[in-house]
């Protein structure tokens, strides 16, 4: 299912390219692009089967992102972290699930993770108030996840959840103005006081154990994935995208560029342009390859029923940001080497390098955090993060 939802996302490419400059321009993806995603079932591959969705393999969805990310990295993004939030409300409980997709299961979600809500208990659930930031694709989704705190007696905190919010109960303030991934709209949300019934949260916690109410209804492997490997993938795959766009696009120009110092001659004889090639086009490789590899490697386990070990979680995070880290040095180092052309903005090499380190600096790719748990878990120290 997995590799035709990529066959018609490729009849989109071109259109979806020509709109890039706009998209960047507006700061937001214009609603022909989502719904043209929508009908090909991009949001829908990470869905449950039993809500209409595809269940497909994680290795074909980030495929379908990076490709998408190649010609706009702000639909690419979009594209990919409303798709993976279809997943995640596939570990909530059923009611939530049914709240959100009973009547319409072309319903999308957003998020903003960071946990500066504040949740009270009440009877029967939670009431929850806070203004999160960087919610991507927000105007193109009508119910939101975000972090939040509960606060005890005390005031204190005293547990972490993720809740589950209709548009109806919140605000959105257009606050995006940013150097990179401009069209990804990634506004701010306000709740006052909105209730949240207990069906609607989801214990950070449970998720980081892999034991969540969703399996209940939702019994496939897809499921049984750690969110610190399938979230975090999101947010690298549109960069890796973008990158792989940038080099083509570096490679198409470069062929007809005619150096105007050194003595002239064609920009293809410079030795040092062909090891940049080289050097980019295997960052690239490595990244995708390792990160498929361990997407495999979890689903394969997943799917026989056996447990993850803490190793391979770590061992995703990873590679994970280290693909990110290679995606950014691959850029970097072409757009270094491409010449005045490459600042005009609209350039498809300059946008890559701004939107790659846009995506960069998310906090699922804080390259140094994940790298010292896999160094904590390599010397046999307890590693506790809700990343992993």
């Amino acid at each position: 299912m997995g590799n035709e939802v990529l066959e018609s996302v490729r009849a989109l490419l071109p259109a979806i390219e020509e709109r890039a400059v706009a998209t960047d321009e507006r700061r937001r993806i214009p609603e022909a692009t989502v719904g043209e995603l929508a009908a090909a079932g991009v949001f829908r591959m990470l869905q449950p089967a039993r809500y209409g969705g595809l269940e497909a393999d994680p290795v074909d969805f980030y495929q379908v992102v990076r490709e998408i990310s190649a010609v706009c990295c702000s639909t690419g993004w979009v594209a990919s972290v409303l798709g993976v939030h279809a997943w995640q409300l596939g570990l909530l409980p059923k009611q939530a699930q049914e709240d959100v997709w009973g009547e319409d299961q072309d319903t999308r979600i957003s998020s903003a993770y960071a946990p500066v809500g504040r949740l009270t208990p009440v009877d029967g659930g939670y009431r929850l108030t806070g203004r999160w930031s960087f919610s991507s694709g927000c105007e193109h989704a009508s119910w939101a996840l975000l972090g939040a705190l509960v606060v005890g007696a005390q005031g204190r905190p005293v547990d972490f959840l993720t809740v589950l919010v209709p548009r109806s109960d919140y605000g959105i303030e257009d606050m995006w103005d940013v150097v990179g991934l401009r069209g990804t709209a990634s506004n701010d949300v306000l709740v006052e006081s909105a209730f949240v019934p207990a069906h609607r949260v989801l214990r950070n916690y449970e998720q980081a154990q892999l034991k969540v109410p969703g399996q209940q209804v939702n019994p496939g492997p897809l499921y049984r994935l750690p969110f610190g490997a399938i979230f975090t993938s999101a947010v690298t795959a549109p960069v890796v995208g973008a990158v792989c766009g940038g080099y083509a696009s570096y490679v198409s120009r470069m062929k007809e560029r005619v150096r105007l110092s050194l003595g002239g001659g064609s920009f293809t004889d410079d030795p040092f342009a062909q090891v940049a090639i080289a050097r980019a086009a295997s960052d690239i490789d490595a990244t995708v390859l390792q990160m498929d590899r361990n997407l495999r490697e979890l689903s394969a386990l997943a799917a026989a029923g056996r447990e993850i070990p803490m190793e391979l979680r770590l061992r995703a995070r990873r590679d994970q940001v280290r693909g990110t880290e290679r995606a950014v040095a691959a850029i970097d180092l072409l757009f270094k080497t491409a010449g005045g052309n490459a600042l005009r903005r609209g350039n498809p090499v300059e946008r890559a390098w701004r939107d790659a380190h846009a995506g960069s600096v998310h906090v699922a790719n804080d390259v140094e955090r994940a790298l010292a748990m896999y160094g904590r878990g390599a010397f046999g120290l307890t590693v506790e993060d809700n990343l992993v």
